[in-house]
């Protein structure tokens, strides 16, 4: 098969259950050789274990067949083929449903699966094996719901190679729904490590979708609207260099700074960003405005990967139960406050009462100003018995606690949590069925990674302003973008300008931002440099209380910590203070 000189890809969704807007854009407009959906997360493989258990033909993303056949018509007619991650814990139950639905319809497609990532099997092996969780060292969970490797996109290459025209995964990671099908087209071997870099990193900037086209930019005014998103699309060349994009006539942005922003998300280290094909060094790479509705991205460095596959299993360490309320009026805050110590006092009066144990954690917060106040109050605890009696219990603040407040029953539910760890990738096996039965897929497992390449960047050095200083919020001096790796918060910054950011790498220290998000943040916090789009990226350890639905946090995810660090001041030169002082935009 002769190379082709280019190859666009269209995302159209970023999580189970995305709009159905996004497809027929996509392939009406999009020009594309490829649709990719996103269609999983930690907390989806627990729901589509469950489903699966307690039906053995579920287990996948039932969204992925209803888009098909709501497109299935065009994506015949332009020859465009389909790579997801739709499959879940079942990828042969969801070609199958995908199978019936080619038949209602009389079409032919040939539908191949990637699996092997499922290690359910495995763990009493793992829990004999003494396996630990990689960040807390805890011991290997006794009951699991689901326990899946991160495979990569090589067994989706060898399914295209086979002639699948759509090719559905159970867990992979994100980005190599795009980076597969980017390895068929150009023939790039494991050794092309930058080509394999930039592919990821096209994959990641695709993966959630409207997020790198305007959704969830910090400057939201200046996107005209959502209404009509465009959804991202990336014009992939055989060097690796790439353009990101969107179908004309759609709503939404696509600038350095949109780019950029999904460029840190979620990311970790930049200089060794790991996926099982490459260790990706994104510390270099530049965006750059094509025309109004494109960029263009290079720089993209790779490294040899691990010769390890990160895993996820998932599994309930009891339950916990959450209720949410308000409270208007004059000293809302303080109202809101008592009612939440109050609730938390009775609930744990019950618990005596009914000789159980303590909860195993409790959390109140508090939403908002002193006239409106929103209150969220959480417990955990090993019995779901010992938690139903006090779901009542929340709506009697309303009777008898503030006046102009009430907190409406909780809800008790599963404690799912992510225990996370490694294993060797000769352990695993991959298999791919492109309609001839399963067959291996053998990968390389050698490995080879040495050290991060943010070990040898050259940042910008540090800068204390000179001469008088006015109070600025960070909001107009940067960007941000933010999301969590498990328990660990991350938030990155980019500098609006070049000529702010040896000032930002003095003002925002390590330190600071640990104790801005005090009292959440109880580990340490790294700060990662990223020249080429002038930006940093900072990981906070321990804040989430342990992240995700394990979590009683109002924002287990992190999605806020970006907007958030932009509120902190920072004495800036009294000369940017005053030039910024008619962006009333920002």
């Amino acid at each position: 098969m002769a190379a082709k000189q280019k190859v666009r890809i269209g995302c159209h969704g970023a999580m189970w259950g995305d709009t159905t807007l996004s497809a027929p854009q996509l392939l009406e407009g999009g020009n594309i050789n490829y649709l990719v959906g996103d269609y999983l997360a930690e907390v989806t493989m627990a729901i589509m274990a469950r489903q699966k258990a307690a039906k053995p033909t579920a287990g996948f993303a039932r969204d992925f067949i209803t888009t098909m056949e709501s497109n299935l018509k065009t994506i015949v007619a332009k020859k465009v083929k389909v790579v997801v991650n739709a499959g879940g814990v079942n990828t042969q139950g969801c070609k199958e449903a995908l199978e019936k639905v080619c038949k209602k319809h009389n079409v032919s497609l040939k539908i191949g699966v990637v699996f092997g990532d499922d290690l359910s099997y495995r763990v009493e092996d793992f829990q004999k094996n003494g396996t630990k969780e990689m960040f807390t060292g805890e011991d290997f969970p006794k009951m699991c719901l689901s326990t899946n490797a991160y495979l990569g996109a090589f067994p989706i290459v060898q399914a295209l190679a086979d002639g699948c025209d759509v090719v559905i995964t159970g867990r992979v990671v994100d980005s190599a729904l795009v980076l597969g099908p980017l390895i068929h087209e150009f023939g790039w071997k494991a050794s092309d490590l930058d080509q394999l870099s930039a592919g990821t990193l096209a994959g990641h900037l695709v993966e959630c979708g409207a997020q790198g086209t305007g959704g969830l930019f910090t400057d939201w005014q200046a996107v005209d609207s959502w209404v009509n998103i465009g959804f991202p699309v990336v014009e992939v060349y055989p060097t690796g260099e790439f353009l990101l994009t969107k179908p004309p006539g759609t709503d939404g942005l696509v600038c350095p700074a949109t780019a950029a922003e999904q460029l840190l998300y979620e990311i970790h280290d930049p200089g060794a960003y790991h996926v099982p094909d490459v260790a990706c060094d994104w510390t270099q790479v530049k965006i750059e405005q094509v025309d109004p509705v494109t960029v263009r991205v290079t720089g993209a460095r790779g490294q040899p990967p691990t010769s390890t596959y990160k895993c996820i299993t998932t599994h309930v360490a009891g339950f916990k139960l959450q209720a949410t309320g308000s409270v208007t009026g004059h000293q809302a805050r303080g109202k809101a406050m008592r009612v939440g110590h109050t609730l938390l006092a009775r609930w744990r009066a019950i618990l005596q009462k009914n000789k159980q144990v303590d909860f195993t954690e409790t959390r109140v917060e508090l939403f908002g100003g002193d006239f409106e106040c929103q209150l969220r109050l959480g417990v955990k605890h090993p019995s779901k018995a010992a938690l139903d009696p006090l779901v009542r219990e929340s709506a009697t603040s309303g009777v008898s606690m503030a006046q102009g407040g009430g907190v409406a029953p909780g809800t008790v539910n599963p404690l799912v949590c992510a225990f996370t760890f490694l294993t060797p990738k000769s352990e695993v096996i991959n298999m791919v069925d492109s309609g001839a039965g399963p067959v291996e897929y053998k990968v390389d497992t050698a490995g080879g990674f040495k050290e991060s390449a943010s070990a040898s960047v050259q940042p910008m050095p540090a800068q204390a302003p000179t001469g008088a200083v006015a109070r600025v919020p960070l909001r107009k001096l940067c960007y941000a973008r933010s999301g969590d790796k498990g328990n660990a918060a991350n938030i990155g910054l980019i500098a609006r300008k070049i000529e702010y950011l040896p000032f930002l790498r003095h003002e925002v220290t390590c330190e600071r931002v640990r104790n801005f998000f005090q009292p959440n943040c109880k580990g340490h916090v790294e700060r990662f440099d990223l020249p080429g789009i002038h930006a940093m990226n900072f990981l906070l350890h321990d804040t989430l209380g342990g992240g995700g639905t394990s979590s009683l946090h109002g924002d287990p995810l992190a999605k806020t910590y970006g907007q958030r660090l932009l509120e902190m001041e920072v004495d800036a030169p009294a000369e940017w203070a005053l030039s910024l002082a008619g962006a009333s935009r920002l």
